[in-house]
C-alpha cells in the first residue's frame, strides 16, 4: 500500500513538474515572441519617422554636402529631386510594412489589405530602382548598381509574395466558409 501511494505520488510530481515545465516553455516563448515585436515594431517607427525627417531636411543636407563635394554643387537639384523622389517612395515602403504589422499583431496575416500592401511595396521597389537608374545616368557608381539589383529583387519579390498572399487569403475564405 505504501509502494502504490508512493507510486501515485510520483506520478502527481512527475505531471506537475511536466505541466510546469511546459507552461516555462511557453511563457518563454510568448515572452521572446513579444520582446520581438516590440523590438520590430520600434525599429519600423523609427525608420518610418526618421525616413520622413531625412526626406523633409534634404534640401539642407544636400547643400551641406556640396560645401564639401563638388558633386553634390554641380548638380544640387538633380540630386535633390533623385534622393526626394526615393526618399519619399522608401517611407511609403516602410508605411505599408507598417500597415501589414498591424495584422501580425492582430494575428490575421491573410487578409486582402496585406496583398495590396505587398503589391504596392513591389512598385514602390520597382520605382526605386527606376529612379536609381536615372542617378546611375547622372553619376555612375558601382554601388548604385548594386542598390538598382536590390530593390529590382525586392520588387519583384514583393510581386511574388503578393500572389501567394492572393492565394492564401483564398484559401483562408474558402475555408471559413466550410467551417
Amino acid at each position: 500500500k505504501v509502494n502504490n501511494i508512493l507510486s501515485k505520488f510520483d506520478k502527481y510530481l512527475l505531471t506537475f513538474v511536466f505541466l510546469g515545465a511546459i507552461l516555462i516553455k511557453n511563457t518563454r516563448r510568448e515572452i521572446m515572441k513579444d520582446s520581438l515585436t516590440r523590438f520590430t515594431k520600434l525599429i519600423l517607427d523609427f525608420m518610418y519617422f526618421s525616413g520622413i525627417f531625412v526626406t523633409a531636411t534634404l534640401p539642407i543636407s544636400i547643400h551641406f554636402l556640396g560645401n564639401y563635394i563638388e558633386f553634390y554643387k554641380k548638380y544640387y537639384y538633380q540630386q535633390l529631386v533623385i534622393f526626394f523622389i526615393a526618399g519619399i517612395l522608401a517611407v511609403l515602403i516602410i508605411g505599408e510594412l507598417r500597415k501589414m504589422f498591424q495584422s501580425v499583431l492582430a494575428d490575421d496575416c491573410f487578409v486582402n489589405e496585406n496583398v495590396v500592401s505587398l503589391r504596392k511595396m513591389g512598385t514602390y521597389s520597382l520605382l526605386i530602382a527606376l529612379v536609381c537608374l536615372v542617378r546611375a545616368c547622372i553619376h555612375f557608381t558601382l554601388a548604385i548598381c548594386v542598390i538598382i539589383l536590390v530593390f529590382i529583387i525586392a520588387g519583384l519579390f514583393s510581386k511574388v509574395l503578393s500572389n501567394v498572399f492572393d492565394k492564401a487569403v483564398t484559401y483562408k475564405l474558402e475555408n471559413d466558409l466550410t467551417i
